[in-house]
């Protein structure tokens, strides 16, 4: 019987396609090996958003060759999409599958196709994960070309999932004893763009909460992947203040805190000035909620003033966590020809700024929700789980078994930037 091995790099989108993929694999007859030592083929599901992302799928690839000479290593995922020959001719690679023939690996080998296929949403799908928490993947590809963004290369325009088959999935995996799941997607803002009868993103929540709150309220929950600012606005707080089953807790696209910056960099659809805006309302809400960010420094040009307005954004904003990222250039996109690239000092100079910041908002965030009575965590292990707020909560005593269900914790301290806690459900 044929053995596999699969890894898979990047985002939450990677993990869903891997996921699905394997359970397809196990379906056709093929058994998931121990390590990737043991298998007969190794597929590797790549990222190619940043360039450290390529260094770390050469070093991969190289790594699984070494361990097993013998194995066949199939590429797939965005930077097989970019990068086809490169990879190609790293030792072990017997065939590079770009990210929009993806799909193709669900299909047994005599059966995929090298010719391009359309724009379509790939028929990926799943009823369970390997996971405590799940991803409902809802839309793919972004047709916003961000000046720094490879995205669109190496997935396409946006195509978005029809809401029938969103909530058939949910469904499936509650029924599986799943209680937390990420509503995720490349570009959420752009979802229901190319259907005839036109819908957002609010709208196929609005539709989630009506056919599950009644049940799962207060026993299951969602998380939103990532949200664009642009979509911060009265619809969405409408959502956010009926649903009984959205964390309170939101991730932002934001970037940059400076409009000049956000113009170059091709997102000048919102003004720093709007999330603060926001955010105030959204605290009328949810009084307590956690707040991350993707936060994007030294973009071409970026000037101290430019960078000091970011930082003052993020002073602002009462963050729990944010992911910092120095720039760094990606082919075939239009920041990577632009001038005042800056030099690699300062790119790290000012991500250590943003990242002690971030840092220390995130041990005052933590420090507010000591003082709760009580929070609902999920249990990743058997003492380690994230509450609704996503911050990571540990219990002083493990759990004997590891519960799908959300256990409720009473948080006691803060040791390490995490909330060690006691069990209070049993």
């Amino acid at each position: 019987m044929k053995k596999f091995w699969l890894i898979t790099l990047g985002c939450k989108i990677n993990q869903y396609e891997s996921e699905s993929i394997r359970q397809r694999w196990i379906h056709m007859g093929f058994e998931p090996a121990d390590s990737d030592a043991e298998a007969h083929e190794v597929v590797i599901n790549s990222c190619a958003v940043t360039s450290s992302a390529l260094r770390d799928l050469r070093k991969t690839v190289r790594a699984v060759n070494r361990h097993n000479p013998v194995a066949k290593i199939i590429i797939t995922g965005c930077a097989a999409q970019v990068f086809a020959q490169e990879l190609a001719e790293l030792p072990g690679v017997t065939e590079v599958i770009p990210q929009e023939r993806k799909s193709d690996l669900l299909q047994l080998e005599d059966k995929r196709s090298d010719k391009d296929s359309k724009v379509v949403f790939q028929p990926f799908e799943i009823k369970d994960y390997q996971r405590s928490r799940a991803v409902v993947k809802v839309q793919d590809g972004c047709s916003h070309r961000c000046t720094y963004c490879i995205v669109p290369i190496t997935r396409g325009p946006s195509v978005s999932r029809k809401v029938d088959n969103v909530l058939k999935e949910i469904k499936h995996l509650l029924d599986a004893g799943f209680r937390e799941m990420v509503i995720s997607g490349i570009n959420l803002s752009h979802y229901g763009r190319e259907f005839d009868k036109k819908i957002d993103f609010w709208d196929l929540m609005e539709r989630i909460e009506d056919e599950f709150s009644e049940e799962w309220g207060g026993r299951a929950r969602l998380r939103i992947s990532s949200l664009e600012p642009g979509q911060l606005k009265e619809r969405s707080l409408e959502i956010f203040a009926k649903s009984r089953l959205i964390c309170p807790q939101l991730h932002l696209s934001l970037q940059s805190g400076d409009s000049q910056v956000l113009k170059r960099m091709g997102r000048g659809h919102y003004k720093p000035e709007d999330v603060l805006g926001f955010i105030d309302e959204l605290s009328k809400i949810w009084p307590v909620f956690g707040l991350g960010a993707d936060i994007l420094t030294c973009f071409p040009g970026e000037t101290e003033e430019e960078f000091q307005n970011t930082l003052e954004l993020c002073r602002k904003l009462p963050l729990s966590y944010a992911h910092v990222f120095p720039y760094s250039i990606r082919p075939g996109t239009a920041a990577a020809e632009m001038k005042g690239q800056l030099d690699a000092q300062t790119k790290k100079e000012r991500s250590k700024i943003l990242r002690q910041l971030v840092n220390d908002k995130k041990k005052m965030f933590l420090d507010r929700i000591l003082k709760m009575d009580s929070l609902k965590v999920l249990f990743q292990n058997h003492n380690k789980g994230i509450c609704e707020f996503y911050s990571t909560c540990v219990l002083e005593e493990e759990l004997e078994e590891l519960p799908r269900d959300l256990v409720e914790v009473k948080p006691v301290r803060v040791k390490d930037d995490v909330l060690m806690c006691t069990n209070i459900s049993k």
